[in-house]
Parts: C-alpha cells; sequence; structure tokens
C-alpha cells in the first residue's frame, strides 16, 4: 500500500467517481475542499426518448464514459495518477448495475495505484457538498432532496446524521417527474416544471399540503401529485396560460412544505444554519423561498451551486477526503447497495440514529 503520510499536515489528492444514476463523474479533491477538477458526462438526451432513466442502458452508457472521463479528470487537474493518495467513489445507494460500474473501476484503480479504496454513501456526500464552498458549522440541520430521496437530518459532524423525518411515498423530486409526464412535459420533467412555473399564478390552484400543519416532520407527495390527476380531469386539454397556472400551483405545493418542515425541523433542533442539498436543490423556487423564510427567522441557509446538487463527483470527493482523515477505508471486497444502507460498521463514524 503506498505510503499515507499526506494524511498528516501535507495535501491529499482524492480521484473521487460517481456512478449512481446516469451521470458519469469523476473529480480529483485536494484536501477534502478544493476541487482541482469535476467533469461530468450527462444522459440526459439519452433517456429522454423513454421518459425517464432506463438501468440497463445507463449502466452500459457508463461503461462507455467512465474511463474517458477519469482520464479528463486527471488531465484537467493538472497531476499524474501516480500524485493520488485515494480513491473514493459511491457504493449506495443508487442503481446496482451503474454503481457496480464505478465500483468495480474504483477497485481496479487502488489496486493498480496501490493506494485506500474509500466507499461513500451517496445521501451523506450530498451533504458534504456544503462544505465544497462554504465553512457551516456543527451541529446544522440537512435537507436532502432528490428524484428517489427527500430526507430531514441533524448533522452533527461529517459522518454522523440523525434521520428526523422522510418522506413516507414519493420523494420530491419523484412527484415533480411523475407530475411532469401526466402533463406531457419533456424529461427531465421537474426542471420543465421550474421552467413554465416562473409565469404562472403560485395561488391560481390549492394542491395539497400534506402534514403541514402536524407535528410530524415526515413528508407525503402523492396526495399531491392525486390532487393534480383530479384536477385535470375536471380541466383537461389545459391551454398555454392554464399550463403555467398549473405547474406554478403544483411546485409551490411541494416547495412550501418542503421549507416548512425544514424550518420545524431547525427550530426544534436549535440549530443555526440549515443545508439544502441534492438535485431538487436547483429548483428555483425552493431556493428563493427558503432564503425568504430562514433570514426572517435569523437561520443561516445554505444551498450548494447548482453544479454540486446535481450528482457529481465532486462532493464524493469531499466526503471522501474527511474519510481518509480518519482512516476510514473500504476492502476490495466491498459491494454496492441500492436503497437502504448497509448492515455493516464502516469504521469510525457513517452512523445514522432513527428519531
Amino acid at each position: 500500500m503506498k505510503e499515507s503520510s499526506k494524511i498528516d499536515g501535507m495535501s491529499q489528492l482524492i480521484l473521487a467517481i460517481e456512478s449512481s444514476c446516469d451521470e458519469t463523474a469523476a473529480a480529483i479533491i485536494e484536501d477534502s475542499r478544493k476541487v482541482l477538477s469535476n467533469i461530468v458526462a450527462s444522459q440526459i438526451d439519452i433517456h429522454r426518448e423513454y421518459g425517464g432513466v432506463v438501468p440497463e442502458i445507463a449502466s452500459r452508457k457508463h461503461v462507455e464514459l467512465i474511463l474517458p472521463v477519469i482520464d479528463k479528470a486527471i488531465k484537467e487537474a493538472g497531476i499524474e495518477k501516480e500524485d493520488i493518495d485515494a480513491v473514493a467513489v459511491t457504493n449506495g445507494p443508487g442503481l446496482i448495475g451503474a454503481l457496480m460500474v464505478g465500483l468495480s473501476t474504483a477497485k481496479a484503480l487502488a489496486f493498480g495505484l496501490n493506494v485506500p479504496l474509500i466507499a461513500v454513501n451517496h445521501l451523506e456526500a450530498h451533504m458534504s457538498a456544503v462544505h465544497l464552498e462554504n465553512e457551516v458549522e456543527f451541529p446544522f440541520v440537512g435537507l436532502v432532496v432528490s428524484g428517489g430521496h427527500t430526507s430531514l437530518y441533524l448533522v452533527k459532524n461529517y459522518r454522523e446524521f440523525e434521520l428526523l423525518g422522510k418522506t413516507r411515498d414519493d420523494a420530491a423530486g419523484e412527484a415533480f417527474d411523475k407530475a411532469a409526464k401526466i402533463l406531457g412535459l419533456p424529461y427531465p420533467g421537474g426542471v420543465e416544471i421550474d421552467r413554465l412555473a416562473k409565469e404562472g399564478d403560485r395561488q391560481a390552484i390549492s394542491f395539497p399540503r400534506p402534514f403541514m400543519k402536524t407535528s410530524t416532520l415526515d413528508f407525503s407527495f402523492s396526495g399531491v401529485k392525486t390532487s393534480m390527476v383530479y384536477y385535470l380531469r375536471k380541466h383537461p386539454n389545459p391551454d398555454d396560460n392554464a399550463l403555467r397556472d398549473i405547474c406554478a400551483s403544483y411546485q409551490e405545493a411541494i416547495v412550501e412544505t418542503l421549507v416548512d418542515k425544514t424550518l420545524k425541523a431547525a427550530k426544534q433542533s436549535e440549530v443555526k444554519s440549515v443545508v439544502i442539498a441534492g438535485g431538487v436543490a436547483c429548483n428555483s423556487r425552493l431556493r428563493e423561498l427558503s432564503r425568504e423564510r430562514f433570514e426572517q427567522e435569523g437561520i443561516y441557509i445554505y444551498i450548494p451551486s447548482t453544479k454540486y446538487c446535481t450528482d457529481n463527483a465532486a462532493m464524493i470527493g469531499s466526503l471522501g477526503g474527511f474519510m481518509f482523515k480518519n482512516g476510514e477505508t473500504s476492502k476490495l471486497n466491498i459491494t454496492p447497495f441500492s436503497t437502504s444502507r448497509p448492515k455493516y460498521e464502516r469504521g469510525r463514524g457513517g452512523k445514522v440514529k432513527n428519531a
């Protein structure tokens, strides 16, 4: 194994790999915070004709793209492969076939370069993305909101998360994408709804805000989607103006729920800061309303740049760097996981406590 003296005092270089869904990504991260390169090859155009991600196609495309993406990340960072101190990679949650491509490649590189392998949890990495651009004091409340996940955490340090609430059915991003499909909008649906909503009336239609008036910090978005289906049955074939109003009202219902629950969690946890991360954190209305509401309450709100909200390898390298400093490495026989956390302990930290 390559000498790991860079853990103590000297700079460290992490090669990070992300392939949990339909982005093939690689990055070089220095000392957990400095992004030397961040390359993302998106498959959006490929999956658009199917209206969503096709796992088998995604996996095959990862196989085709992953080595060129890694080579580009290394070249753009201006380093040699021999300069790399560790390889960090997403091992879940995500699409198993897609994850296997990234994980297998990372294992081969770690073995060939004789450096440690660091398996990174994708959701924890979304929270770590904020550290690429900001100094955020612990503890803070973190909302991870994406196509597959909507969860609230009390983040106590880089590796310790207390689950405060989660969706009981659809994730917020899933609710956006399903609604867009019903409305006949192109993929990715959440982006299209956000675009159309900017010119619509947020108060035109009263869609429900599930659990907003209850004490629970859990979410539910399937009812909002069902409500829109019923609305369209009564008001079929909306014209362009009506479509914009539907998108604006639907988006407002989801965004208000996200912000309200997150604000409630911050007050209950008595924290000074909130972080919102994940793909849905790119939503312009979510970014706008959260800043308004949290600033009114005197709570700092941090949302990473959009390039660090969508799936990327820089966030994997950031968390991987913190883990490397803590001596948290993985064996080469580690396996990917799809939706639930692995049952084994991964060394120090990495704990999730259910509230």
